[in-house]
């Protein structure tokens, strides 16, 4: 096509280059599943996460006992995009770009050290990224730290990754017995702990993989709490492409199995910010508690969890990232994705507003509110039912205890405000409507004029009674009236 032109080579700046990909936007727990996906990928059954405090010295190490590399195969998979995102990929492949390896660790330390063993034999290479600034070569070093050439012994094949210089995450000049900067890399460490038990709860479910967090094993994190009787799921629907939609809208509180059951439930966004859309790429977890630009988060809503599964067959439509942290539907079933969600918040926000309590019409009975809700332009207000059976017995008990009348209905009233509902409507429509509810200025009128009558009869003088009306609530809007008395 381009016969007879000139070519001419633009090879990248290899320091400037490496530099760019630490900029990506990885987080601490999106670099570590980055690495994750690869031992999953190699058909690691054992994952184990090593931290070695020693200060600006400190290494993270993640080990598998995967299919492990040959020396060519390693050097292949060090040579930044490795591997073309374009080629179909086995449906179990959790990669795309050939460039996680590289830039989740380069987003975290200067130095990443990888060993592989296969056919028995260990090969190891070494991105040091200030001698790639020294030398300005994409050079690979045959090195890795003393106290893990052995690393590899134990199994009989897999492959070490090891992160050291870890500049992104804790300064190089920091002393190991820093207590402040050991306690926030252990902090640091703990998302990532907790990031992995949501990331691969379907993996280590299935048993597919073992997780192991030091010592232990991590447990699996699953959002949509399987095991709580209460919950309630919707069925699936189906979207082009073979993606498919499955809502849960999570029990209240008050109908959780236990308090700690709804702790570990809330996760590590908390309530709020869990809800929203789970999009999953086969067992892996991509993106969560998010609404996908579709809602904003609100707390009635903050039971409703979606998963939605796509293949990786999807990941262009789908605009799945590098990082594997972002998706966006595509405009076809964007529509379909939304209607779904809103009957799912739908029936979160009535949990959260009937405090999990289903209300059920009786045969030939009927429900009697004590609350009505009303609207009337851009105000809300929330009256007492005048038709409620309670009314009825207040105003006979009146007749003859009329304090006991007054003080039960009070308290009746305290009890029952619908907190929940007015939390809802103006969450709902904060940026539509105002905060202010109008009152009945007849009515206030009426009273206020009352009030001053009976405190004119009481002795006060007409100054007095209408000092006295200002401080009282909501009498003290109406000054303006209360002066014309």
């Amino acid at each position: 096509m381009y016969e007879g032109f000139e070519i001419q080579e633009a090879i990248p700046e290899a320091s400037s280059m490496i530099e760019t990909f630490r900029a990506i936007g990885y987080n601490l727990e999106t670099a570590v599943a980055d690495i994750i996906d690869n031992s999953i990928t190699a058909c690691a059954k054992q994952i184990i996460i090593q931290r070695y405090w020693d200060g600006g010295n400190s290494i993270i190490s993640i080990k598998d006992d995967g299919m492990g590399m040959t020396n060519e195969d390693l050097i292949h998979a060090m040579r930044p995009g490795a591997q073309n995102p374009l080629v179909e990929r086995d449906e179990k492949d959790l990669g795309r770009f050939g460039l996680g390896l590289k830039t989740a660790s380069f987003s975290q330390c200067r130095k990443l050290t990888v060993l592989s063993k296969k056919n028995g034999i260990t090969s190891f290479w070494t991105w040091d990224l200030d001698f790639v600034a020294k030398c300005k070569k994409w050079n690979l070093i045959h090195w890795c730290p003393e106290a893990f050439k052995n690393s590899l012994d134990d199994v009989e094949s897999g492959t070490i990754v090891i992160w050291s210089e870890l500049d992104r995450i804790i300064p190089l000049n920091v002393d190991k017995m820093d207590q402040v900067a050991k306690e926030r890399f252990s902090m640091a460490l703990q998302k990532v702990r907790e990031h992995i038990a949501m990331t691969f709860h379907r993996f280590i479910e299935d048993k597919q993989i073992s997780i192991i967090w030091g010592s232990h094993s991590i447990l699996p994190w699953n959002p949509f709490c399987p095991t709580e009787s209460k919950r309630q799921p919707f069925p699936v629907e189906h979207l082009a492409g073979n993606v498919t939609l499955t809502g849960y809208v999570l029990p209240h509180k008050l109908n959780f199995s236990s308090e700690d059951a709804f702790r570990k439930a809330e996760g590590p966004k908390g309530w709020s910010g869990q809800q929203g859309f789970y999009v999953y790429r086969g067992k892996r977890l991509l993106l969560f508690g998010d609404w996908l630009g579709l809602f904003k988060k609100e707390e009635c809503c903050k039971l409703a969890r979606i998963a939605i599964d796509l293949p990786n067959s999807q990941d262009a439509e789908w605009q799945i990232d590098i990082k594997k942290s972002k998706a966006h539907p595509p405009i076809y079933c964007r529509e379909q994705i939304e209607q779904y969600a809103k009957k799912v918040r739908a029936s979160a926000e009535e949990v959260f507003r009937h405090r999990g309590k289903i209300l059920k019409q009786r045969a030939g009975q009927q429900f009697h509110p004590l609350w009505l809700e009303k609207r009337k332009d851009s105000n809300w207000s929330y009256i007492i039912n005048r038709a409620h059976p309670l009314v009825a017995y207040f105003k006979g008990l009146a007749e003859t205890h009329p304090a006991e009348a007054i003080d039960q209905m009070l308290s009746l009233i305290e009890s029952s405000v619908p907190t929940k509902t007015i939390f809802i409507n103006e969450a709902k429509n904060e940026d539509k409507y105002e905060t202010d509810k109008a009152l009945d200025t007849t009515l206030i009128h009426k009273t206020i004029k009352s009030m001053y009558d009976s405190l004119i009869n009481q002795g006060k003088n007409s100054l007095q009674a209408k000092a006295l009306l200002k401080i009282i609530e909501p009498f003290n809007f109406y000054e303006d009236f209360i002066d014309l008395l």
